[in-house]
């Protein structure tokens, strides 16, 4: 886990937060959801809801995307900011929405099984079929 620098945003600075504390380093997710919303696959790293703080809301909306979680985004430009589920204390950040350089490394992949064909993974990370459940190095729930 890297500790955050202080500010991220999305592209129209519509959208400003701040993350204090510990960053996990990228996970990503290549579930269908993630598919429509990043074309590919989501680059996701996450820290705990104490230590985010959304410093410019202008532009930020979100959007209840299952019984288990919401994702915000800028309604201004579109970015995808986080991935919030609603009965953990960790929210997922869209790694590409941090202000760089991040120095995060990429730790795996989860929902594989939903992956598309034009790509193949061969960076030899941890690969899991759906959710790691928490199983990956400094992950958490």
């Amino acid at each position: 886990m890297k500790l955050a620098w202080p500010l991220a945003a999305a592209s129209a600075a519509r959208c400003r937060y701040e993350v204090r504390g510990p960053l996990r380093d990228v996970v990503n997710c290549h579930c269908s959801m993630c598919q429509r919303l990043h074309g590919s696959f989501g680059p996701h790293s996450k820290a705990r809801k104490v230590n985010i703080t959304i410093t410019k809301a202008d532009g930020l909306a979100w959007y209840k995307t299952s019984e288990v979680a919401q994702r915000g985004f800028c309604r201004e430009c579109g970015s995808s900011l986080f991935w919030e589920p609603f009965e953990l204390d960790a929210t997922g950040i869209i790694a590409g929405s941090l202000d760089g350089p991040t120095g995060l490394k990429t730790m795996g992949h989860i929902f594989v099984g939903e992956k598309p064909d034009f790509y193949k993974i061969v960076d030899g990370l941890p690969q899991f079929e759906g959710s790691s459940n928490g199983e990956l190095v400094n992950d958490y729930k």
